[in-house]
């Protein structure tokens, strides 16, 4: 290791070490200089997780938000110099913190967190909604469709998280009085961004399943197969419907064209 890399490396290792003093510390961690520098890191951090998280935040408040961002950050610091893609295990750091009273807001972080990635995904063409119409049933189950860079797909079993992240998301006064009076019951997401802005609408939890094979690279036969084990009352013909007018799906050799 050079020198140079070295210094990088106690100097990363500084900035985010719970206490920069005591004989092991290098000279220049304990300089007022680099004292102001630090905290102005943490800083930036923590309004990145603030700025990543807007769904967290209307659920918990700024100030609690703002402390577990703090603790995330002592323990899991940045990898990427741009904070638009920080906050990976973030959601683990929140259920932790949150444990039984918020079962749900894990799920909040982990579907905002999709929300950028989704806006910052590659572009690539769209499979038309028309694409499949005329297809034999045979010719149709033999189909590989891979997901759309930018679709992204989450769900829980048991919790309504659809519904408390969209409202959260969107700070619809309507939808967050709703929230009051939905059923508790399990709910899927799917994001995309057919034409440069991320759209989000519920999916069946099956759904979530099926695009999983596809992702996987299973025929639509097999991930059809897979969706109605795990979720027998899925309707596969309204999802595969709602899932080509949403642009969930990319062009590829294996798909029609």
């Amino acid at each position: 290791m050079t020198t140079l890399q070295s210094f990088e490396r106690d100097f990363v290792g500084a900035l985010f070490a719970e206490r920069t003093e005591g004989a092991a510390a290098p000279d220049w961690a304990a300089q007022p200089g680099f004292a102001v520098y630090r905290n102005t890191v943490h800083k930036g951090c923590i309004d990145a997780l603030e700025a990543n998280f807007p769904a967290v935040v209307r659920l918990v408040g700024r100030d609690w938000l703002r402390a577990a961002a703090a603790r995330h950050v002592a323990a899991h610091p940045p990898r990427d110099a741009c904070l638009l893609h920080y906050g990976e295990g973030f959601a683990d750091t929140l259920a932790e913190l949150a444990g039984d009273e918020l079962p749900y807001l894990s799920g909040v972080a982990a579907l905002d967190r999709l929300w950028t990635a989704s806006h910052t995904a590659a572009d690539a063409p769209v499979l038309p909604a028309d694409a499949l119409a005329g297809l034999a049933p045979e010719a149709l189950a033999g189909l590989r469709l891979p997901p759309h860079p930018a679709a992204r797909w989450y769900a829980s079993e048991t919790l309504p998280l659809h519904s408390i992240w969209s409202a959260n998301r969107s700070g619809d006064a309507a939808a967050l009085e709703a929230l009051e009076a939905m059923d508790w019951a399990g709910e899927g997401t799917l994001l995309t961004r057919p034409i440069g802005e991320v759209i989000w609408q519920p999916l069946p939890v099956g759904g979530c399943t099926f695009l999983d094979a596809c992702a996987r690279g299973d025929s639509l036969g097999e991930a059809a197969a897979t969706t109605l084990d795990a979720h027998p009352d899925t309707d596969l013909a309204a999802l595969l419907a709602q899932l080509l007018q949403a642009a969930a799906f990319t062009t590829s050799p294996g798909s029609p064209p």
